[in-house]
């Protein structure tokens, strides 16, 4: 069943890169709230970012590219991407 421009789906990506310590997180909060997604961006103990964000697909998807870019100072190597439940999902966006 295709899914429809309203509906709410969330994704969990992993960042990795040179992705901690040069604000990659904040320009992220910023980007996904423009794009009006909910969720979080947090560092990982093992050097990546994890994305979790909840929206309308196409902002979803234009998000997901968008952390290719990343802050000016940071160096993305890969971008995973996974299915996520929205129950992991916030009211708004935050740096965790």
């Amino acid at each position: 069943m295709p899914i429809k421009m309203d509906e709410t789906i969330c994704r969990r990506f992993l960042v990795s890169g040179r992705v901690q310590g040069v604000s990659y997180r904040a320009y992220t909060r910023e980007r996904a709230l423009q794009l009006g997604l909910r969720g979080f961006a947090r560092n990982l103990p093992d050097g990546r970012v994890e994305v979790l964000a909840c929206g309308a697909e196409p902002a979803i998807d234009a998000l997901g590219a968008w952390l290719w870019t990343g802050s000016p100072a940071s160096r993305v190597q890969a971008v995973g991407s996974e299915p996520a439940d929205s129950a992991d999902c916030l009211d708004d966006f935050s740096i965790a």
